[in-house]
């Protein structure tokens, strides 16, 4: 028995059929109108205004045309915006999604994995501008307050001595003299009369923290063959010590390097005592120069300028992927979870190794999920603006420049030109509108499945 085409009503007529909703159009539209409202006036109303706007001067009143457009890509520094927005958004999604992935299949293999991601997912709780904040004291120059550097030199000088007394200097009316490249050579020749002599050496400007623990400068005594001296802090507390004079209670310089040096070369070498002694072969010395190197006096390895202008764009770039990696790991993890294990198992039981499993099956079959991801990430980096702001430090801000940051100073900076501004914000949209449009096609063939 066929459908009626319409229903009867009780006094015969026809009542007229209702949409899929199950209501008339106007009730439908009456619901929507709120919504279509404030969509208009947050969006399209701001976006149409926008266009308009960057047809016009900095004053709004004199139409450019596609000037501003044009002076746009006439600017260096939206140009190096630019740039970097092109670096943000082939890294930045691609190592967060990357590092994703090797965590949510790592994290299935043991059994603690809950708490690990839900360590790696933390820094999502934290707003753009605490870890901006978190993050330049990460990146600062000074070992004692940022983490970086603090575990960047710690590496350096576990595999590199350093300086025993960084920045010393020898005592006024010494014999020591620069000799070029931060070293001190004597202008006098030492010489061994009788077998044996002594050749002092004073230093001064030695902070106080590397010789708190020196023992007391002891004098060198004669030995035969050798032509021996001390090398000390040439500096009595309080006053009354002699110049060039070894007094009682002044430090030794222990671990300097003392080289005989001939004709440009080094012909011996030594390292003074705890108590600032030294002794080189007469035979090999005599008529030497005597010179202490500048490896003795460097100043300390301060790490990395992460926030200079050649590591600013990666840094930041860095902060984003700690904050987002947990991101990608959890949505990747949830696609991972409805993986069928039969097709891992089988491929294990045909003699696949975990590299071939993971390379030819876990990726094919999470590519939905890593195609989300990607484009989910690259609209979020093309709008970037709190972490460049806060993280990037006023001498590098030019540097790490990007088109959101660009915009904001543009519109509202010191040299306010709201129609340069406009203009970006319309380029900046237009760069969005490609990866928007291929998500709309992702998600479309999703629901034809």
């Amino acid at each position: 028995m066929s459908a009626l085409p319409a229903t009867a009503t009780a006094a015969g007529g026809v009542r007229k059929r209702r949409s899929v909703m199950g209501t008339r159009r106007w009730v439908a539209a009456v619901f929507l109108l709120p919504a279509l409202v404030l969509l208009g006036a947050l969006v399209v109303y701001p976006i149409a205004f926008s266009v308009y706007r960057s047809l016009f001067d900095a004053s709004g009143n004199g139409f450019v045309g596609l000037g501003n457009y044009g002076a746009m890509f006439s600017d260096d520094a939206i140009r190096t915006a630019l740039k970097n927005n092109v670096i943000w958004v082939v890294v930045a999604p691609a190592v967060s999604t990357a590092l994703g992935l090797i965590f949510a299949v790592l994290t299935e293999r043991v059994r603690w994995g809950t708490a690990f991601k839900l360590v790696v997912f933390m820094p999502m709780a934290i707003s753009m501008l605490a870890a901006g904040i978190i993050f330049r004291l990460v990146y600062d120059q000074d070992p004692q307050r940022g983490v970086a550097d603090a575990v960047w030199v710690g590496v350096h000088d576990t595999f590199a001595e350093p300086a025993p007394f960084p920045g010393a200097t020898p005592r006024p009316n010494a014999d020591l003299r620069p000799s070029g490249g931060g070293s001190f050579t004597t202008r006098s020749a030492v010489r061994a009369r009788g077998g044996a002599s002594a050749a002092n050496l004073p230093l001064v400007a030695v902070r106080q923290d590397d010789v708190r623990d020196a023992e007391r400068a002891a004098v060198a005594r004669p030995r035969p063959g050798k032509i021996t001296g001390t090398v000390w802090l040439d500096f009595t507390r309080g006053g009354g010590g002699r110049p060039n004079v070894i007094d009682g209670n002044e430090k030794a310089l222990a671990g300097l390097t003392v080289q005989a040096v001939k004709g440009g070369q080094v012909v011996a070498s030594a390292t003074t005592a705890a108590d600032g002694t030294y002794a080189l072969p007469a035979d090999q010395a005599d008529g030497a120069r005597l010179r202490l190197p500048a490896a003795n006096f460097a100043a300390p390895y301060n790490g990395v300028d992460w926030l200079g202008p050649a590591l600013v764009t990666p840094a930041i770039i860095g902060s984003y992927v700690w904050m987002w990696a947990g991101f990608a790991m959890v949505l990747i993890a949830a696609g991972l979870a409805a993986v069928p294990r039969e097709l891992l198992e089988a491929a294990r039981v045909d003699g696949a190794g975990e590299w071939q499993v993971f390379r030819r099956i876990t990726v094919p079959l999470l590519a939905p999920v890593l195609v989300v991801v990607l484009v989910t990430l690259m609209i979020n980096v093309l709008k970037i603006f709190d972490l460049v702001y806060i993280i990037a430090p006023g001498s590098s801000l030019r540097s790490a420049n990007v088109l959101a940051l660009q915009l904001f100073q543009s519109s509202f900076g010191t040299d306010v030109n709201e129609g340069l501004g406009s203009a970006i914000a319309v380029f900046l949209l237009l760069l969005v509108l490609p990866v928007m449009y291929v998500n709309l096609r992702r998600i479309q063939k999703e629901r034809r499945r």
